[in-house]
């Protein structure tokens, strides 16, 4: 069935071949943040480029490890982070996105539950922050902005300029408190959030845009299980008609009709229960009661081998184990069948079952009622929950239509697109999603009875987004008001409280007290306003009090003739309804009567004035506060204001950084290099002294010595005093080096030339006797002068020593016939003149010719004659035709 063209988004797919690109710059940027790793995508519609490709980072890579790291004073991310995690387990932070706006209590509790041996702290609000290394402390919101940080430069590489505007995918079960937060912590990465995007909305993007639902529609549940969590989520495709250029269209639609979840399981969970059984068996091994638990360095390590032996299981039915060191110098070698993993396992693969259930009987579907299931996530490559849910849904294959890994972060990608005001696309595809939670307003206040036949449900679960809302409460004072998550339905993980937002709103007393001893038609109501984003966020944007007085005022009446009278009667009474707003309030009133007709003022005889009853509505806008506390809230302006200074002081650090490794890495690379070519090139003796090479090779030496001892913490600047110091011993040998071979060959192809410009010559001759001789002259003296040139420093070459400054340069050979290639070009565009064309002597015309001629002036003159005859008659009241006028006709019918 169709749904109407109002349901939702109008989302466009990306047509390479059809695509308008109004800027080459145009670009934005999508962001999968997962709870352990992180996929990129970049827009960028520019010739000769693919327009939507996932990044990779700088290990080649198309997903980095979600982590941020503070060690020894430098800020890492990605792969860097993850390549210390094993040694300083405490200084790397994973899991931050599952970490935020949460109470320090569930964060404190979560890092030992999963051994994240964080130095964690709680701050002001209540909520979890960590401490680095340095002692400073960071709170979740800006390590969360360190990996999106990354993440904005990992799009940066990928489009060759900064990407600032991006989407940011986050899993349904997202509250109010995170999606705040995580926007919160995008804008302190530098990042402008077009919008939140739910992933499952992303998923069916991106299974959508490629087929045709017009013959027949769908519903397909997406399936994730991901590192952290798992979700199912039932969409419903199809296909109206629109009008578009005149033309009848078929959009394809969908909509998200249900998502259930399990924020808890994951393939993470799965690896605990390995980690824990491995664990065991090696203090097993240790004996005297040891507990490598409490090590971080063991459980890290430990950690790290387990995800590889999982991957390895998903493909084979036994995998080994094996950890150096694990602890104490002692190394840990084990292996495990794939029936063992799945025994541990067992009561997850039933729990896996539960959001595909969950969203069936919600929606009172059954299971052949689904067209396909798709498989997204990396989990849901496991073997086991694979047979689980063919079991379940009785199907001999699932469906793995989508890239399990980019699925979502590809169809972020094209909702950033098409949120872009710089990259127009085409083709449509309807998106409406809802809100995964339902959301109640409570109001209290003063005197305030709450009336139980309101319903105060202000957003129903899976409620279309984004939507403007309002409510109205009919008060007389100050009142306040809280958002709350339906009892119905579960918390977000980690959430204590079904209270997510408070607000005051006042002014409400003092235009009660203003207003009230005026004629009030009807009680003072306030009306609130409020608003669903499309990133999910519900807020508090205004309120305002509706005041409706009835007083009696002055209005002018006017006295007709009797012709009017009649007609303009209703006019007249329309307008005793009607007033101005009263200057003395210096507010704005809404008139509840229409205005009078305009009244002809020619045929007013009497005007008067008299007293109506006027009904006069005035809105008074009121102070809204936000009142909202504890771990849930955003930063404050100043604590924003100060994370946003340690972020860009970090950036400046991480710029000097990446200088100082570049440098330093230019510095090795020169030695190494510039070792091996004296050692090796048989060349570099011809064109250096003995004396000169030992006294470069004790020079790299000197340099190499200091670089692996004091070097080590240098800063930029000396490693580019120390490079600059060999290259200007160096760069003088490896030119000659160069011109060794170059100088010859460059050479050889002058002369190839100036022999080939003897035969141009001769064809513009043979060919092109229009030349100028001049020019032609002057280009044969300038290759006489370059050949004697270069004979004159071939022979004074020939005298020079290799191992001295040469005589010439193959560069001055090659300027030298560029300039003699750009005058034989100039010459050979000078195109072929035009020949002349002498006029013929017109030849005597027809007798025919003649009078057909003469015929053809006569009509011309006669039609002349005939304008001038009209003009002159035109005229004859004023004056005469002048004799001048009169004789010119006759001239004309003389050639008669």
């Amino acid at each position: 069935m169709a749904q109407p063209r109002t349901w939702g988004i109008l989302l466009a797919v990306l047509v390479a071949a059809a695509v308008a690109v109004p800027l080459a710059t145009a670009a934005v940027a999508s962001i999968d943040l997962g709870s352990e790793w992180l996929k990129v995508a970049a827009v960028h519609l520019a010739p000769g480029r693919v327009p939507i490709a996932v990044a990779i980072n700088e290990m080649s890579k198309r997903k980095s490890p979600a982590l941020a790291a503070l060690a020894d004073g430098n800020r890492l991310a990605g792969e860097e982070a993850a390549g210390i995690t094993a040694r300083h387990p405490s200084k790397v932070f994973a899991r931050a996105r599952d970490l935020l706006a949460k109470p320090f209590p569930y964060v404190q509790s979560f890092a030992e539950s999963h051994f994240l041996p964080y130095d964690l702290v709680p701050d002001a609000r209540g909520a979890a922050a960590v401490r680095g290394d340095d002692g400073q402390v960071y709170s979740v919101e800006e390590i969360v902005a360190m990996v999106l940080h990354y993440a904005a430069g990992l799009a940066d590489a990928q489009v060759g300029a900064p990407v600032r505007d991006a989407v940011v995918a986050v899993p349904p079960y997202f509250g109010q408190a995170e999606r705040r937060a995580l926007t919160q912590a995008a804008q302190l990465a530098g990042i402008n959030v077009l919008a939140l995007i739910n992933e499952h909305a992303g998923a069916a993007l991106q299974y959508g845009i490629d087929k045709d639902f017009s013959n027949a529609s769908r519903h397909v549940i997406f399936y994730d299980m991901g590192a952290g969590s798992t979700y199912a989520a039932l969409v419903y495709y199809s296909a109206y008609n629109a009008k578009e250029y005149g033309k009848t269209v078929s959009v394809n639609q969908f909509q998200v009709k249900d998502v259930r979840w399990n924020s808890k399981l994951g393939g993470v969970e799965m690896e605990m229960r390995l980690v824990n059984y491995f664990t065991d068996q090696f203090n097993k091994q240790l004996g005297n009661g040891v507990d490598i638990r409490q090590s971080p360095k063991a459980m890290a390590k430990m950690k790290k081998q387990v995800k590889r032996t999982k991957e390895i299981l998903s493909a084979n039915t036994a995998a080994p184990i094996s950890v150096e060191s694990l602890y104490n110098d002692v190394d840990f070698r084990s292996t495990i069948t794939r029936e063992k993993f799945e025994e541990l396992c067992e009561d997850l693969w039933e729990q896996a079952l539960t959001p595909v259930k969950e969203v069936l009987a919600h929606s009172d579907m059954k299971i052949d009622d689904i067209y396909a299931v798709e498989l997204i996530g990396g989990a849901t490559r496991v073997p086991k929950l694979q047979a689980k849910l063919q079991e379940f849904l009785g199907r001999r294959e699932l469906d793995k239509h989508l890239d399990a890994d980019e699925a979502i972060v590809l169809g972020a990608s094209l909702h950033a697109a098409n949120l872009s005001d710089g990259i127009k696309l085409n083709r449509k595809l309807g998106m409406i999603d809802g809100s995964t939670y339902a959301f109640m307003l409570e109001i209290d206040g003063p005197d305030y009875v709450k009336d139980e036949s309101i319903d105060q449900i202000l957003v129903p679960r899976m409620k279309k987004m984004p939507i403007k809302m309002f409510r109205s409460i009919r008060h007389t004072k100050d009142f306040d008001v809280s958002l709350n998550y339906d009892k119905a339905y579960e918390l977000p993980p980690g959430i204590p409280s079904h209270k997510f937002a408070e607000y005051s709103v006042s002014g409400l007393t003092d235009a009660t007290e203003k207003y009230s001893s005026r004629n009030l038609s009807a009680p003072i109501k306030a009306n609130i306003h409020f608003s669903l984003s499309r990133s999910g966020i519900v807020s508090l944007d205004r309120a305002e009090a509706v005041i409706e007085i009835t007083e009696w005022v002055e209005v002018p009446k006017k006295i007709l003739t009797l012709e009017s009278n009649n007609t303009n009667q209703n006019s007249t009474s329309e307008g005793a309804a009607t007033s101005t707003p009263d200057s003395k309030d210096n507010l704005n009133s809404d008139s509840d009567a229409n205005s009078s007709a305009p009244i002809d003022e020619s045929n007013a005889q009497e005007t008067i004035t008299e007293k109506v009853l006027k009904k006069r509505t005035f809105r008074v806008p009121l102070k809204v506060v936000d009142k909202t506390t504890g771990a849930g809230t955003i930063l404050s302006k100043e604590l924003y204001s100060e994370a946003k200074n340690r972020l860009e002081a970090l950036d400046k650090k991480d710029a000097e950084r990446r200088k100082t490794a570049e440098l330093k890495n230019n510095l090795e690379s020169y030695i190494y290099s510039m070792k091996e070519k004296l050692e090796e090139s048989t060349d570099i003796l011809t064109v250096s002294t003995e004396q000169e090479r030992e006294s470069f090779a004790e020079k790299l030496n000197e340099v190499q010595d200091w670089l692996y001892m004091d070097g080590e913490d240098a800063q930029a600047n000396e490693f580019k005093e120390r490079l600059d110091q060999l290259k200007a011993i160096g760069d003088p040998i490896l030119f000659r080096l160069s011109e060794l071979k170059a100088r010859p060959a460059a050479c050889e192809n002058a002369r190839v030339y100036l022999s080939e410009l003897q035969k141009i010559v001769k064809n513009w001759e043979t060919n092109k006797p229009w030349l100028p001789k001049k020019r032609v002259d002057e280009v044969v003296s300038e290759a006489e002068k370059v050949k004697s040139w270069l004979e004159e420093k071939e022979t004074l070459q020939k005298s020079t020593p290799a191992h001295s400054q040469p005589a010439f340069t193959s560069e001055e050979v090659v300027d030298k016939i560029l300039d003699l290639q750009d005058k034989v070009a100039s010459i050979n565009r000078i195109p072929k003149p035009k020949p002349k064309i002498e006029k013929k002597p017109a030849k005597e015309e027809e007798p025919a010719n003649k009078e057909k001629t003469a015929s053809s002036e006569s009509a011309s003159s006669e039609t002349e004659s005939t304008g001038t005859s009209q003009e002159s008659k035109a005229t004859e009241g004023d004056q005469s035709a002048s004799p001048e006028t009169s004789d010119s006709e006759p001239q004309s019918h003389d050639e008669l």
